[in-house]
């Protein structure tokens, strides 16, 4: 039987080579893979769907995983990335179920700012809206700027006072941006 991370990184795998092709699912399978292994335990947040209307095990349908995204100015910020629900399910609000829970997670945990780098008119549905990198810097240089969102999880601006942001090692790669 397969582990959890195991199953994760497949779905993720699966999810993307169905919509964006062999190669992109493959980028985002190993992304994965790698946040769930290389991220500190303590700073990484993983939340699934479970499909359990089979007679047998459940099955992960969704996954979303939020790690941090640091500033100078200390402000309190997660990055969304990446996200899959199965094609199999998809159009029946799981990944929106998803991103809330966690969006509320991260609201009971203090945490100020959701960042994510993505489809706006999807995003857009789950409260997110489009920044520059003026408002919140991005770690690496965006090759798509207008998929640069975030949310406010305080009600207050969406502003961070520093002139650079990092993430995680794993996410730590030009290539992803």
């Amino acid at each position: 039987m397969l582990s959890e991370i195991e199953t994760i990184t497949q779905l993720f795998t699966q999810t993307f080579t169905d919509s964006e092709g062999e190669n992109e699912g493959k980028t985002v399978g190993k992304l994965a893979n790698d946040l769930l292994t290389t991220t500190d335990s303590t700073k990484l947040l993983c939340f699934v769907a479970e499909d359990d209307s089979s007679e047998s095990d459940s099955t992960i349908v969704g996954a979303i995983i939020f790690t941090p995204l640091s500033f100078d100015d200390k402000t309190k910020a997660y990055l969304l990335s990446p996200v899959a629900v199965s094609t199999q399910v998809q159009k029946r609000g799981i990944g929106q179920k998803l991103i809330n829970f966690g969006l509320e997670t991260l609201k009971e945990q203090g945490v100020e700012l959701a960042v994510t780098y993505g489809d706006p008119s999807y995003y857009s549905r789950v409260g997110f809206e489009q920044i520059t990198v003026e408002q919140i810097p991005a770690p690496f240089k965006l090759s798509y700027p207008h998929g640069w969102l975030a949310q406010s999880l305080t009600g207050s601006e969406i502003k961070v006072t520093s002139e650079q942001s990092s993430c995680v090692e794993a996410l730590a790669r030009a290539e992803y941006w």
